[in-house]
C-alpha cells in the first residue's frame, strides 16, 4: 500500500485492487477515528479527509496503515452473493454497442449475453448521486472514448474500464453506452433515493426478450405541515425582485453522504458566510444566499435586518417612499416594510452572501439547505417574485446581539490581475513530466468564462505533458484539487465539483486559501506556489 498527498487536510491511501480497497474501507469506517471527516473508495483508492487540529498527519498514517494490516491479515475482503438482488431491465440499444462488441471480439448478441449472465456487485458511488461502480459480472475490460461526449441521456447502461453503471442523469461522460434502461436511479422523492447501493447485487437484463417489472422503492411519507401562504402571511418575508446572473440558497454543505455519491457542496466562500451570519447574530452554519456577480435585489416584507459580505459590492437601500441611500456591506442593514435592498456589480471578488436574522424559512434536502448544482440536490432556484419567510427559521435562544460595529472587509482579487494560490503536489503528480510540473507552477493560468461552482476552467500557454498516457481508475477528488484532463489545461475542482474523476490530479489548492479561488473573477491570472504537505512534513519528522 501508497499513502499520497492529495491535500493538506486529505491522504489517498493507494491499495492493490477493488477487493483490497473495499475490505479497508469497511474495517476504517467502523473505527470512526477522531477527526476523520469523510472515506472516499473508489477502484483502488481510499481517501480520507481529516481535521489536522484533531489528528496529524503522522497520526493519521499510523493508524490507517494499523487498520488497513488488521483488514487485509483477516482476509475481510468483499463478500459477494449476499447483498440485496436488484433487477434493471436494459434495452440493448446504445450507440456504442455495436463498436463495443468488435472491440471484444464478440458479436452483439454475445455481448448482450455477458452483460446479462450474471449479477454484479455494487462496489463504490461517485460522479454524481445514483451513479454506482459496478464490479464483477462479466468481468468486460473497455476503454473509455477518447472524446467525452457532452451529454449522456438519463438511464444510459454503459461500460468503462472493468467497470458498468447507469447514468441517473444527463451529463456529460466518457464511458461506452451500450443500452437504456427506463428506471430512475435517483429519486429524492423515494423513501431510499438511490435505486442502487453499495453492496448490492445488480442483475442486468434484456428487456427484449425477458420483460421485468420493477418494484420501485416506496415513495416518501410527508408529515402535513402549515401551507406556505399561511407562514408568509404570519411572518416577515423577503421577496425576490431580481436574482442577478446566479443566486442560491447555501449552508456549510452535507456531511457524511459519499456512499450515495453525494460531496459536501456548500458556500464557496466560508467565511464570508460566517461572516454573514455573525453581523445578524445567527449561528454562523444558518443558511444565506450566495449570489454571483451581484445585480440582486431583495424587497422587504416587514422589519428585517440583513447583512451583506464577499466581494466588494456598493450596496443601496430604496424606500417605498422613492428615497434611496448607499449603505455599507460588512455591516447588519436594518430595512422597513417596503424598503428595496439593491447589490451592483463587484469591484473586486464575484460571490456575494446575504445573511437575513433570525434565518431563511427553507426545506432543507438531505440534511442540508445547501444547492449542489452539479448532483441537482437542494432547496429548489429562486424565482423573481418569490417570497421567503424570515426571522423565525432560529430558535432566540440561539440568536445574538447584532454587530453594529461591522467587520472588516478582506482585500479580493479585481479582474485582470495576479493572484496566488498555494497548491500541495500529488497525488498523481508522477503522472506528468519534470518539464509539465515546473510548467505548472512557473506558468501564468487565465480563468476562463467556462468557470462555475464546479470547477474554475483555466488556459495555459503551454499544455501540461503527460508521463503516464494509461487510463487512471477513478478515484476520489477533494474541494481544491487540480485534475488536468487530456488537452493538458487545468480544471480547479470547487464545491460542486463530482466525488471521484479519472484524471490525473496533480496538486490541491490548500484549504486555507479555497475561499479566496471562490473569488477569483473571469479573466484573472493564477500562479501556483507549493507549499509542503502534511503527509511530507510527517515524514520528514519521522526522519528528525
Amino acid at each position: 500500500m501508497r499513502f499520497l498527498p492529495a491535500s493538506d487536510r486529505a491522504l489517498l491511501l493507494e491499495l492493490q485492487d477493488l477487493q483490497q480497497t473495499m475490505s479497508v474501507y469497511r474495517h476504517v469506517a467502523a473505527q470512526q477515528l477522531p477527526g476523520m471527516e469523510d472515506l472516499v473508495p473508489a477502484a483502488r483508492t481510499l481517501l480520507v479527509q481529516f481535521d489536522p487540529y484533531t489528528m496529524s498527519a503522522a497520526e493519521l498514517r499510523t493508524q490507517l496503515q494499523l487498520l488497513a494490516e488488521q483488514a487485509l491479515q483477516r482476509e475481510q475482503l468483499a463478500v459477494t452473493g449476499q447483498g440485496r438482488l436488484v433487477e434493471i431491465p436494459v434495452h440493448y440499444t446504445g450507440e456504442d454497442l455495436p463498436e463495443v462488441a468488435e472491440l471484444l471480439g464478440m458479436t452483439v448478441a454475445q455481448l448482450i449475453e455477458c452483460h446479462t449472465a450474471q449479477p454484479y456487485d455494487a462496489a463504490f458511488a461517485g460522479f454524481a448521486p445514483g451513479f454506482v461502480y459496478l464490479s464483477g459480472g462479466a468481468n468486460l475490460q473497455v476503454p473509455r472514448r477518447k472524446s467525452p461526449r457532452t451529454r449522456v441521456p438519463a438511464g444510459a447502461v454503459a461500460l468503462g474500464g472493468s467497470f458498468s453503471a447507469v447514468y441517473p442523469s444527463a451529463s456529460p461522460g466518457g464511458w461506452q453506452l451500450i443500452g437504456v434502461t427506463d428506471v430512475p436511479m435517483w429519486d429524492l422523492q423515494r423513501a431510499e433515493p438511490a435505486y442502487i447501493q453499495p453492496g448490492f447485487r445488480v442483475q442486468f437484463v434484456d428487456a427484449a426478450r425477458s420483460p421485468v417489472t420493477v418494484s420501485l422503492p416506496a415513495a416518501k411519507k410527508y408529515e402535513q405541515k402549515q401551507p406556505l401562504a399561511q407562514i408568509q402571511q404570519a411572518l416577515p418575508a423577503i421577496e425576490i425582485v431580481s436574482i442577478g446572473l446566479q443566486t442560491l440558497m447555501q449552508d456549510a454543505g452535507r456531511q457524511g453522504l459519499s456512499g450515495l455519491g453525494i460531496s459536501a457542496s456548500g458556500a464557496l466562500d466560508l467565511p464570508a458566510m460566517h461572516a454573514a451570519n455573525r453581523l445578524v447574530g445567527n449561528p454562523v452554519d444558518a443558511p444565506v444566499l450566495e449570489n454571483l456577480m451581484g445585480q440582486l435585489q431583495l424587497r422587504s416584507h416587514g422589519v428585517t435586518t440583513l447583512a451583506v459580505t464577499g466581494a466588494q459590492v456598493d450596496v443601496t437601500v430604496h424606500s417605498a417612499q422613492g428615497a434611496s441611500w448607499p449603505v455599507s456591506s460588512h455591516a447588519p442593514i436594518a430595512l422597513n416594510d417596503g424598503d428595496r435592498l439593491q447589490l451592483h456589480a463587484p469591484a473586486a471578488g464575484m460571490r456575494c452572501y446575504v445573511a437575513v436574522r433570525g434565518g431563511w424559512q427553507v426545506e432543507p434536502v438531505l440534511g442540508s439547505c445547501a444547492t449542489d448544482t452539479l448532483a441537482q440536490v437542494g432547496p429548489p432556484a429562486l424565482q423573481v417574485g418569490q417570497h421567503i419567510a424570515v426571522g423565525h427559521a432560529i430558535a432566540a435562544n440561539q440568536l445574538c446581539a447584532v454587530e453594529l460595529g461591522g467587520l472588516a472587509q478582506p482585500a479580493l482579487p479585481r479582474a485582470g490581475e495576479l493572484v496566488t494560490l498555494d497548491v500541495v503536489l500529488g497525488p498523481r503528480t508522477d503522472w506528468f513530466t519534470p518539464a509539465a510540473v515546473q510548467t505548472f507552477l512557473a506558468q501564468e493560468w487565465s480563468v476562463t468564462p467556462q468557470s462555475n461552482r464546479v470547477g474554475i476552467r483555466l488556459q495555459g500557454a503551454q499544455a501540461l505533458e503527460r508521463a503516464q498516457h494509461q487510463e487512471l481508475p477513478s478515484e476520489g477528488t477533494v474541494t481544491g484539487a487540480i485534475q488536468v484532463p487530456v488537452n493538458g489545461q487545468p480544471v480547479l475542482f470547487l464545491a460542486d465539483h463530482p466525488l471521484t474523476g479519472g484524471y490525473p490530479v496533480i496538486a490541491a489548492v490548500a484549504s486555507y486559501h479555497l475561499p479566496l479561488a471562490a473569488q477569483i473573477p473571469v479573466g484573472c491570472r493564477i500562479r501556483f506556489r507549493v507549499v509542503e504537505s502534511c503527509l511530507a512534513a510527517a515524514e520528514r519528522k519521522d526522519l528528525e
